[in-house]
């Protein structure tokens, strides 16, 4: 069965504004479907998604839909803009809705997560990344993600000059070969985990 890419792009800009966190998870699902993957990206902020920590804060609560999504995927990828060295509140708010996959179990009473692969892209024109990228794989591992061998790629410009990763003429070589690790070592686990899951007990 193809591999399936979730990208959930964490940008404060509702569509069609462009968007450096769109750019980088775009070009990350090309990757991932050079590589027989299937991707689809998600701007989060184009829907209505509740605050809350339960699977469904109801009133038109736009969150079961991209569940199931992240349901149906193998691979999870989050792409967030640096804000004041943060990520960006829309990629707060899609951890904190995660948080009701801690009780949610499978038919062996496995965590929901378990056998899905987790993946970061953070871009931002100040310093931030390291810290945004271990907050993300920690709540991503917390819920039942599996992060893979450098499983994030990122891109900071220069401090306090206002160039974004959208304003590039290219792909810088360094975020190139990044982006290509992520991918090749996201595809790989996730297919070890498709043909072997974790034990239940």
């Amino acid at each position: 069965m193809t591999l399936r890419v979730l990208a959930l792009t964490c940008t404060l800009k509702p569509s069609p504004a462009k968007s450096s966190s769109d750019l980088i998870a775009r070009q990350l699902l090309g990757a991932f479907a050079e590589r027989g993957a299937t991707g689809e990206l998600v701007r989060v902020v184009d829907h209505d998604v509740r605050p809350g920590v339960e699977a469904d804060m109801g009133n038109g609560d736009a969150w079961p839909d991209i569940r199931r999504k992240i349901a149906a995927a193998d691979i999870l990828l989050i792409a967030t803009p640096t804000w004041v060295g943060h990520m960006s509140s829309v990629a707060q708010r899609v951890l904190e809705r995660l948080d009701a996959e801690l009780s949610e179990t499978d038919d062996e009473g496995r965590p929901a997560m378990f056998g899905k692969v987790g993946v970061a892209a953070v871009v931002g024109n100040e310093d931030g990344a390291h810290k945004i990228i271990a907050d993300l794989f920690q709540a991503l591992n917390d819920v039942g993600f599996t992060v893979p061998a450098q499983g994030a790629t990122y891109w900071n410009g220069e401090a306090m000059q206002g160039g974004d990763y959208q304003d590039l003429d290219e792909t810088p070589e360094a975020v190139a070969s990044t982006n290509a690790t992520l991918v090749r070592n996201a595809v790989h686990l996730a297919e070890l985990l498709r043909a072997q899951q974790y034990p239940a007990k």
